[in-house]
């Protein structure tokens, strides 16, 4: 019978298998049958013993008794039974019993004794050790455990069938040295006290770096007394403390330091390293904000909030969500997260966030200590401060960068005719040693980027400068040049890279437009608004959609040579269901092509008109793509296509399949993965229903280009062309996997006409699976000028008519209907999840 929850004063069992995730590596069935069993007898000793296990850990349990030797007694039992290597600690004390769980600082104490211990080894806080009589016990002294302030007595138990011998116990030195304790807790650095620790025992001299606030100021004794410590042989680590205002003067002591003593390892933070032989420079990152609520950061936002408001809770969903940005939006920079945090006393947590605009007047505390650490303004002023005239001009005009740069776009903003490349990469580098500059080479080219803290104050600097414009201005053009190379680039087998620039730049190519649009840069802001555009649409990123739009009327006023391009883009509004819209920009650009004072670049004609399909109008679009076929201005292949495509919508497919000859091969011969894909997908389409096989090979194939092109308006297509192949003439279960990926794609982008569809689609798979309910509701949603189109969906409407009946079928599309996007992709989603389990079932 399992026992009741102690209350008061409990001693906790806290057990752990020791290489857990080895043994679930190396197999994972066995491990899963010895976890089995391991669970077992836990319970057993547990309850045989009056104990209470409230909490599972994976891989361990925590249990609660009354009685202290009733612990012991069953951690031995569970010792003596258990086939798997753990590890248990206990630890008494007063705890608070709120919903079946505890709380209070001896469950932490618990925990820390129990992970200082190997397997088959039983470890007892001095707290409990104290209240037995009767136990073996090893005292193995006093410990420092990892989060805990002061060390803890330790002793193992012995008994008969327990090992006695195991390795040193898993804790931090037992001596805390002559650093004075923290009055406030270490919160999100486990980790990385555990990397510093390994390179300080790998290196004699290790050096943190980074920005001001992350490495914060710790007290600690004089340098001449850390000196005379070691020449007396008493110390074995010294730490420097922000050395970056005495740099050489640091470096120097530190040299000599080391050249007279092989016992002496040195720990320095500093904003740049110290340039010592031997140095290992240890880069101190931000806090996590990345696991939100549950982050780090957040983490030491609420334990300094409660300092100053004790009742402070994340209760409410509104606050929580608003401390979770603040801790994003301040980079996740512990100095100021403790300075919002202090805020609290006097707002809220979404009036704080609300103000970061204002950061460096919001952010000032009343904290006693060094004058830098006490606003942010002082913090990154303290950084900025020592640095050179160059480095310091350099930073400021890098502020206009939005997201990140490489050192073409740094040289292009921050360059002038006497400084050449070198000179900025030199400056770069400084920066970045400096901890002003971060440096990301993980994409294979190195992106510089600034925390948007120290972005704000050197933006700051560039307005006080008089040199905001010109940089502005700067960084505008250099993404409108950028048009040429890049599309180059994408009119190449290499369309991936151009994609992975695109989207790692989008964040200044809006922010070049929104400055050239506002300042009447005309030219620069539809350049880069087309450009955009034409890229976005490839990768279902709508949003320069929009910036087309913005520029139609100042470029009709003027007759700009990009007006009816500009309408072409426009007209892509189709994609987030604009369809009237984008039906009168269609019109638009082909009265401005018409009238001779404008043409659409190559590229982009294919697309002119292509909302005529989304309102059943698929004839005008035919004749659209034979006139611009017969002009042989642009790529044969790509209009060849769309021909293809709009003669299957329109319903003559003997004249489709013959518009299709030698298409394949004239996209072959472009060595361009997009146009290839399109064509492969318009064969495929065209071919459906008079050759499945061959189709289906085309389509397949060109889903393989795409995906490897990052083509992903391609690849959603291709999705849903072949879910419909497969689910007629190959695998039904595949066919799910590709509509799932098509209808996440649609919805991820905000595609609502396509995503109908890929929800026509499914109506019809499950039409044909008797999925009555699902099909008639799904295709309530899906119906549409354009879906209404394609045959086979009118057929399963017809015969889901007559199986359900005409009252029930308008009843469950009125349903659908009426769902938002978000709604209908639930129900799709799970739809298929229960279609997938009847589907397995039958097949077995």
């Amino acid at each position: 019978m399992t026992a009741a929850a102690p209350s008061g004063v409990v001693t906790f069992l806290f057990t752990d298998v020791e290489g857990s995730t080895r043994r679930w590596e190396a197999d994972a069935d066995a491990m899963r049958a010895a976890l089995a069993a391991h669970d077992e007898v836990l319970r057993q000793v547990i309850e045989a013993q009056g104990g209470f296990v409230f909490k599972h850990t994976g891989d361990g349990v925590c249990a609660a008794f009354a009685s202290p030797r009733a612990a012991v007694d069953a951690a031995v039992a569970a010792q003596t039974e258990l086939q798997l290597p753990v590890r248990m600690g206990l630890a008494t004390g007063e705890a608070e019993l709120r919903e079946g769980d505890y709380f209070g600082a001896v469950l932490n104490r618990a925990a820390r004794v129990m992970a200082a211990g190997h397997g088959g080894q039983i470890l007892l806080a001095d707290s409990t050790a104290s209240l037995l009589s009767g136990v073996d016990l090893v005292d193995l002294g006093p410990r420092r455990l990892r989060d805990l302030p002061t060390p803890v007595g330790v002793f193992q138990v012995c008994a008969p069938g327990l090992r006695t011998e195991f390795p040193p116990l898993q804790a931090l030195d037992a001596s805390p040295g002559n650093l004075r304790t923290p009055v406030t807790s270490f919160i999100g650095r486990e980790s990385e006290l555990d990397e510093v620790q390994a390179a300080v025992k790998a290196h004699r001299l290790v050096t943190l770096t980074g920005v001001g606030g992350v490495i914060t100021q710790q007290p600690d004794k004089t340098v001449s007394e850390s000196v005379a410590a070691a020449l007396e042989g008493r110390a074995r680590l010294l730490v420097f403390d922000n050395a970056e205002h005495v740099r050489d003067a640091a470096a120097d002591l530190i040299e000599a330091i080391l050249a007279r003593s092989s016992t002496v390892r040195i720990l320095a933070t500093s904003r740049e390293g110290l340039g010592v032989a031997d140095e290992q420079l240890w880069p101190v990152p931000s806090l996590d904000v990345g696991a939100g609520i549950d982050s780090a950061a957040v983490d030491l936002f609420v334990e300094r909030a409660r300092s100053v408001v004790p009742d402070f809770s994340l209760a409410n969903p509104d606050e929580a969500v608003a401390v979770v940005e603040i801790c994003r939006r301040l980079d996740g920079i512990p100095l100021a997260i403790e300075l919002a945090a202090s805020r609290m006393a006097s707002m809220t947590a979404s009036e704080v966030r609300d103000r970061l605009h204002q950061r460096f007047r919001l952010l000032v505390g009343s904290r006693r200590g060094v004058a830098r650490h006490q606003t942010l303004r002082n913090a990154v002023a303290w950084s900025y401060d020592h640095l050179d005239n160059a480095e310091r001009a350099l930073l400021q005009r890098c502020s206009v960068f939005a997201g990140g740069f490489d050192l073409q776009s740094a040289c292009a903003v921050g360059g002038s005719d006497d400084v050449d490349d070198y000179a900025i990469l030199d400056l770069l580098d400084a920066l970045v040693r400096k901890s002003l500059l971060v440096a990301d080479r993980s994409a294979g080219r190195t992106q510089f980027s600034m925390l948007e803290t120290i972005r704000q104050f050197a933006e700051e600097q560039l307005v006080a400068s008089g040199a905001a414009t010109e940089a502005r201005n700067a960084h505008a053009r250099h993404f409108a040049r950028r048009e040429t190379d890049i599309l180059a680039l994408w009119n190449s087998p290499h369309q991936r890279e151009a994609y992975t620039w695109f989207s790692a730049e989008l964040a200044n190519l809006r922010t070049a437009f929104k400055w050239a649009a506002d300042h009447g840069d005309l030219d620069v802001a539809a350049t880069i608004a087309t450009y955009a555009a034409f890229l976005g649409l490839r990768v279902e990123i709508y949003e320069p959609i929009t910036w087309a739009e913005q520029l139609i009327k100042p470029a009709r006023s003027v007759n700009h040579p990009r007006l009816a391009a500009l309408y072409v883009m426009a007209s892509q509004c189709h994609t987030t269901g604009r369809i009237e819209d984008a039906v009168g920009y269609s019109d638009a650009a082909l009265t401005v092509k018409g009238s001779g004072r404008d043409e659409v670049p190559d590229g982009i004609q294919s697309w002119l008109s292509a909302a005529y399909l989304y309102i059943g109008q698929p004839d005008r679009y035919v004749e659209l793509c034979r006139a611009r076929l017969s002009s042989d201005r642009e790529n044969d292949a790509v209009i060849q296509a769309y021909l293809v495509l709009a003669l299957t919508v329109a319903g003559v497919g003997d004249e489709a399949m013959a518009a299709a000859i030698g298409m394949i091969d004239t996209a072959e011969a472009t060595d361009d993965p997009w146009t290839l894909s399109w064509a492969l997908f318009a064969y495929g389409f065209a071919f459906r229903h008079v050759e499945p096989g061959r189709a289906l090979q085309a389509v397949r194939r060109g889903l393989v280009i795409a995906q490897q092109s990052g083509n992903r308006a391609n690849e959603s297509h291709l999705a849903i062309c072949l879910s419909a192949l497969e689910a007629q003439h190959g695998d039904p279960l595949a066919a799910f996997d590709y509509l799932m990926l098509a209808i996440r794609n649609f919805q991820d982008s905000g595609h609502a006409a396509n995503m109908r569809v890929a929800l026509a689609m499914l109506t019809v798979l499950f039409d044909r699976l008797a999925r009555c309910e699902a099909a008639a509701t799904i295709a309530g949603f899906a119906f549409s000028p354009l879906t209404a189109a394609f045959p086979e969906f009118g057929t399963a409407i017809t015969h889901l008519r007559e199986v359900l009946g005409e009252a029930t079928y308008e009843s469950l599309a009125r349903k659908g209907e009426t769902m938002t996007t978000a709604a209908i992709a639930a129900y799709a989603y799970d739809q298929i999840d229960e279609a997938r389990t009847e589907l397995n079932a039958v097949s077995k």
